[in-house]
């Protein structure tokens, strides 16, 4: 398996699981090998919010791993991989990534993830934001990390809630070269945003 083929999904107890769910089974259909990290928190809400049992949501990744083990590969920087996509992404799992003082695989491995310059994103799951929460992403945007809150594409014409995950979830991708099929694109998929091509200028060979 290709080095640049290895992404890091990680899913926290905010609301909006299903971002984590798709974004594994986005991996899948994109030949990316997935490897999982979840809170038991992540687990509580995947109950609430899906049909889904928590022991079917390693089944989606290729690799999961136990919330205490900072064994794992994942926690190590020498393991290289794209990146890491923490969807949904709760508060406290972000305040505790910005202080570097991280106490679950979750948090170790954003840190890794940070300290070898690769990509962070964040589905920040919150609203609204009081002023530490802002500050809080404004110390974690100048370490590296992308703050991504999955908020809906309505130039996309979603036709459902799963039209609307599946955009923000292709979008997260996009940070990470990972082009996913279900992301509608403006200029290309939606005929509202196509124009012609250019002419080229007289003179020109």
């Amino acid at each position: 398996m290709s080095v640049n083929q290895r992404l890091i999904i990680g899913i926290s107890g905010a609301s909006g699981v299903i971002y984590g769910v798709r974004a594994l089974d986005a991996c899948r259909e994109l030949g990316v090998e997935s490897h999982l990290v979840a809170t038991k928190a992540a687990e509580m809400t995947l109950s609430y919010e899906t049909a889904l049992k928590p022991s079917e949501l390693p089944d989606r990744a290729d690799y999961a791993y136990k919330l205490p083990d900072v064994g794992a590969p994942i926690a190590s920087g020498s393991f290289r991989t794209l990146g890491m996509l923490i969807a949904p992404c709760s508060v406290r799992t972000m305040s505790e990534i910005a202080t570097g003082v991280t106490s679950s695989l979750l948090t170790r491995a954003a840190d890794v993830v940070l300290k070898e310059r690769r990509r962070l994103v964040l589905m920040v799951r919150e609203t609204p934001f009081h002023l530490g929460h802002l500050r809080t992403m404004t110390q974690l945007a100048e370490m590296g990390a992308v703050i991504m809150p999955p908020l809906p594409a309505f130039y996309a014409h979603p036709g459902s809630l799963a039209d609307m995950v599946d955009q923000s979830v292709g979008r997260a991708l996009d940070l990470f070269g990972l082009d996913w099929t279900p992301t509608r694109r403006w200029g290309e998929d939606l005929e509202q945003g196509r124009r012609p091509a250019a002419k080229r200028p007289r003179g020109d060979a």
